[in-house]
């Protein structure tokens, strides 16, 4: 067997499991006893498990807090920085979705400098290199969806008709701890699970059949894979399914490691436009693209490029959806497009116009995509294949 060559990004320390939380005190003692805490907007006041963890660190810690109530904004991170840069914080705690990791990240990258993040965002920034300085992050996720505890890149937003969905990444952003306490999630609603699962496996299936996938990525991408094979639609059904919810926040972190590696494909393409000129969550937008993307890129590569290693990746996610090793290519390739498709039915995933957005917008929305985000879609998709894609779920 060749391996060909390949890096892999730094990995945070991670803690897997239910009961997981109890050791958060230990790991937050060994930074000191000033604590920022971020958490969601309304997810941890309405959790009696977080409500607990909250009193039992309000005995121990100094705590400063702060909730995100919507996806993080430069001046909602830059706000926070200011607000907190001379309070001595030892470490910066996130409990909570994507959107607190990613606000938390920021926060503890640029507390020790005071700087604003837009020196450092790309695509909109002032280009400026960062140097590396950060305080401690320790992330517990209360959703499956971002895998952004696992990454060195948080997603900053401007949402409007000059808006933007930026980035900011470092290797040095990365948390030193996660709690990955699928006990935490139970409270999270039927809607929210389905979003944020179908972003989860948009960001496997993605990442398994990008051209910079590794030996290394692939394998975390296809045991993340199984994971949503089994959990999606049980944590779907019964969100106290405990053991659905532990394989969807595998699952979900796991994601986050392959997409750092890997990079990602045309639905995460789309996505950043889509979110950043619309109030469209991230989840829906790869909820309600992904089954036609895929059978886009599925026909285009049938067409165009038929020795694509990706036409084998997607016949091998077919067969592991459909448990039926026997399916040749095409039947798995039907297979796995009839899934994606009933997935999107009975999670119940809204159309693009549910968000104001009309046809007049799609070119707008195409204009937009950056070259590096569907740089690692399998195929190079034509300007009327996006069209298409985007017209499919109008």
């Amino acid at each position: 067997m060749q391996l060909n060559p390949f890096d892999f990004a730094a990995t945070p320390f991670i803690h897997f499991g239910v009961g997981k939380r109890d050791i958060l005190p230990g790991i937050l003692a060994s930074y000191g006893s000033r604590v920022l805490l971020i958490s969601g907007g309304t997810s941890f006041d309405a959790s009696p498990l977080c409500q607990v963890l909250w009193s039992k660190l309000e005995q121990e810690f100094v705590i400063f807090r702060e909730r995100v109530n919507q996806e993080p904004t430069p001046k909602m991170v830059d706000d926070w920085v200011a607000k907190y840069r001379y309070e001595s914080i030892d470490v910066v705690l996130v409990i909570g979705g994507g959107s607190a990791v990613d606000a938390g990240k920021v926060v503890a990258g640029l507390l020790p400098t005071g700087d604003s993040v837009m020196a450092y965002l790309e695509g909109v920034g002032r280009g400026e290199v960062f140097q590396g300085f950060t305080t401690p992050f320790v992330a517990v996720p209360t959703t499956a969806g971002t895998g952004g505890e696992t990454s060195k890149n948080a997603v900053l937003s401007v949402v409007g008709e000059n808006g933007f969905k930026k980035s900011f990444r470092h290797e040095s952003l990365v948390a030193k701890h996660i709690i990955l306490d699928p006990a935490f999630t139970v409270s999270c609603s039927a809607s929210t699970t389905a979003a944020c699962g179908m972003d989860a496996f948009t960001q496997l299936l993605e990442s398994y059949v990008s051209p910079k996938a590794s030996v290394m990525t692939d394998a975390l991408a296809w045991s993340g894979l199984q994971s949503v094979s089994k959990g999606l639609m049980a944590a779907f059904n019964d969100g106290t399914d405990i053991e659905a919810r532990a394989a969807m926040l595998y699952a979900s972190s796991i994601s986050g490691l392959t997409l750092a590696n890997a990079g990602l494909g045309s639905v995460h393409g789309l996505a950043s436009p889509l979110g950043a000129f619309f109030p469209i969550p991230h989840g829906v937008v790869c909820g309600t693209l992904l089954f036609e993307a895929t059978r886009i890129n599925i026909k285009a590569m049938l067409v165009r490029d038929v020795s694509n290693d990706a036409l084998k990746k997607y016949a091998s996610v077919g067969r592991l959806l459909m448990d039926d090793v026997s399916l040749d290519d095409n039947e798995a390739h039907q297979s796995l497009l009839g899934i994606l498709e009933m997935w999107q039915l009975q999670l119940q995933m809204p159309c693009l116009s549910a968000y104001g957005i009309q046809a007049d917008d799609f070119e707008r929305i195409i204009a937009s995509i950056s070259s590096g985000s569907v740089a690692t879609n399998p195929i190079a998709l034509h300007h009327d294949e996006l069209l298409a894609l985007l017209s499919s779920r109008l």
